[in-house]
């Protein structure tokens, strides 16, 4: 029997010994352009490339970055204005995707009786302030030759728009679906859309230099589950919608494409050249020089150092 033992001990100790991380953790908002890697994970493209991934959805863009700084969380999505001001505090992070590019999916909703952006001259803006949400309703003002200083900008975010807007403690605010309908359905209307703003709002998803390091294989898996749901999703549109609603429980008439354009493989590697006159570099620029001119970031970050174009540039 002990000879038995010793066989079965020493035929276990020569297997090797696979190293097995946990899953990976990623946290979204729950902005149109995220929602593929609802599909990824419902279809399980994720796992089809050798990758498990505990997927959170938040409400709330603060909260969500406050975890990530807190170490909760491996990967997040954010708008790249948001990833601009975030890196600030966590310099150990880089951006590995650009998810889209909204043109007019973003949008600034309005009272009755504000019929257009010359309008809110004095009236209060809602807007999540100290993030890209500043920036967009800076250059909606700028555009009717308005400043900040000329109207009253308040800090709320996205959800919340459509009661302010009820209750007048705003008269117009930067929101979007499902938030859209809810503050439409109350009496809003669309005042302004990035449709006028193109290429100033993309949304990327970003990773921990840790992960990046220990985990590129993982990552790249990541990437590509969620391309594939990309793909799945614009050929199978109505099932794609039906995911998203039952996951996300959302409103299925709040969920549509229109407005934002859901970034591919070609358009996340052209994104990533710097001879691209629209490159992410480019575009983190006008973020950094806002953040810095209103004092939100102090530290001047070598902007290249920021992204890694490494594992979408090997993807075939």
């Amino acid at each position: 029997m002990a000879t038995i033992f010793l066989l079965l001990f020493s035929c276990h100790s020569l297997v090797p010994t696979e190293v097995k991380f946990p899953p990976l953790k990623v946290a979204c908002i729950t902005f149109v352009g995220y929602r593929p890697a609802v599909i990824a994970q419902e279809k399980q493209f994720f796992k089809a490339q050798g990758i498990n991934v505990d997927l959170s959805y938040v409400d709330f863009a603060q909260l969500q970055q406050a975890d990530f700084s807190a170490g909760r969380y491996d990967g997040i999505g954010l708008t790249l204005g948001d990833f601009m001001l975030l890196s600030a505090t966590n310099p150990d992070m880089q951006t590995v995707m650009v998810v889209d590019e909204t043109n007019g999916a973003d949008v600034v909703v309005a009272q009755p009786d504000v019929k257009t952006v010359a309008d809110l001259k004095s009236k209060k803006i809602g807007a999540n302030l100290g993030s890209f949400s500043e920036v967009f309703v800076t250059e909606m003002l700028k555009q009717a030759n308005l400043t900040s200083d000329d109207v009253n900008l308040v800090k709320f975010d996205a959800l919340e728009i459509p009661q302010r807007l009820k209750t007048n403690a705003i008269q117009a605010g930067h929101t979007w679906e499902p938030y859209l309908s809810e503050a439409i359905k109350l009496g809003g209307h669309i005042l302004f859309t990035s449709e006028q703003t193109p290429g100033l709002i993309l949304d990327v998803v970003a990773f921990r230099g840790e992960a990046i390091r220990n985990r590129p294989q993982d990552i790249q898996a990541f990437i590509q589950g969620w391309l594939q749901a990309l793909n799945y999703w614009k050929s199978h549109l109505q099932e794609g919608n039906e995911i998203v609603s039952k996951t996300l429980n959302i409103p299925i008439e709040t969920i549509s494409l229109k407005g934002v354009n859901l970034t591919d493989l070609r358009e996340n590697k052209n994104f990533f050249q710097s001879s691209n006159p629209h490159s992410i570099y480019n575009t983190a620029q006008i973020y950094l020089d806002f953040f810095i001119k209103t004092g939100n970031i102090t530290r001047f970050p070598d902007i290249k150092s920021l992204f890694n174009s490494s594992l979408i540039n090997a993807i075939s």
